[in-house]
């Protein structure tokens, strides 16, 4: 397993000369706590469809909030994919890790991001056609969790130099102290089992939490209401053999249940972090589904 995660956590520079239609920058937001962006821009950059300009996608990392970063190979590549198969800008998010650094410094980082992006809307790199007030945050597995809080501190914010305009939830990682028939049946589900969600949920929350802890069950006994809030539409993608799967249908209906725009796309024979393999049909019809999600909410 350890040498795995080595692999999987390779790291890759960035790459102001453009690499496959893509360079990147690495931009520092607070060196004191390593928090920094990687930013993904397209080479050439791309005519948009309308006068609006390039939407911008600022995306959390999965890896259960202990492992990965911005500039591991698997994110690197995605990002880029992201960059060039929805024509938008990615601002990939590095944030502080656990348990050195359990909640809430994760959503400390990712708003202190938005806030950064806010005071500084011409930082080093970012095309002139990006439009930073056609946002989205998103976010996979851990990331989709960080989504989700981070837009939510986000709706309290009156910014002037962005706009939320959506989030992309893909198999947000989301708990709740009762077992769920999925986390029963698919304990041994491929890149995710319970054995380490148990290690990545205690390694998260503060001591003495358990998974009805709002940060991880967003919708459950002690949750925070939301119905007041101006939260932005939302899409959640769920895979049918990913052991959140049902926590992340019970995320869709309770944004629902508050009368928020979101739409839950499944695909019955994905399994946990389906998207980051290219060659899995799944991860291209999901493309195309985030990419009618956002050009929706651009036109709004």
């Amino acid at each position: 397993n350890r040498r795995l995660v080595n692999f999987l956590d390779f790291k890759v520079p960035p790459s102001v000369k453009p690499l496959n239609g893509v360079k990147t920058y690495d931009i520092i937001v607070d060196a004191s706590r390593n928090l920094w962006f990687r930013l993904f821009s397209p080479v050439p950059v791309p005519a948009p469809t309308d006068a609006s300009g390039l939407p911008v996608i600022i995306f959390f990392h999965g890896g259960g909030f202990a492992l990965m970063s911005a500039d591991s190979l698997p994110y690197d590549t995605l990002c880029r994919r992201l960059v060039k198969e929805l024509s938008a800008v990615v601002i990939s998010v590095n944030y502080r890790l656990s348990p050195e650094f359990k909640y809430p410094c994760q959503y400390e980082d990712g708003f202190d991001v938005l806030t950064f992006i806010e005071c500084n809307p011409s930082f080093e790199g970012i095309p002139r056609n990006a439009n930073l007030m056609n946002c989205f945050i998103g976010g996979d597995s851990a990331g989709g969790n960080i989504a989700h809080h981070v837009a939510v501190k986000a709706c309290d914010k009156e910014f002037t130099n962005l706009k939320i305009n959506g989030v992309i939830a893909i198999q947000p990682g989301f708990f709740g102290q009762e077992k769920t028939e999925s986390e029963i049946m698919l304990v041994r589900a491929p890149f995710l089992d319970a054995r380490l969600l148990d290690c990545f949920v205690k390694a998260f929350l503060p001591e003495g939490s358990d998974r009805d802890h709002p940060a991880a069950n967003v919708f459950g006994p002690n949750s925070v209401d939301i119905s007041g809030l101006k939260f932005p539409a939302t899409i959640v993608i769920v895979g049918g053999i990913d052991p959140l799967k049902d926590r992340q249908k019970r995320y869709y209906q309770g944004l629902k249940k508050y009368g928020k725009e979101a739409y839950l796309i499944e695909y019955p024979n994905a399994f946990h972090s389906f998207y980051t393999f290219p060659e899995v049909l799944e991860s291209s019809l999901m493309i195309n589904e985030v990419r009618d999600f956002m050009q929706k909410q651009s036109t709004k």
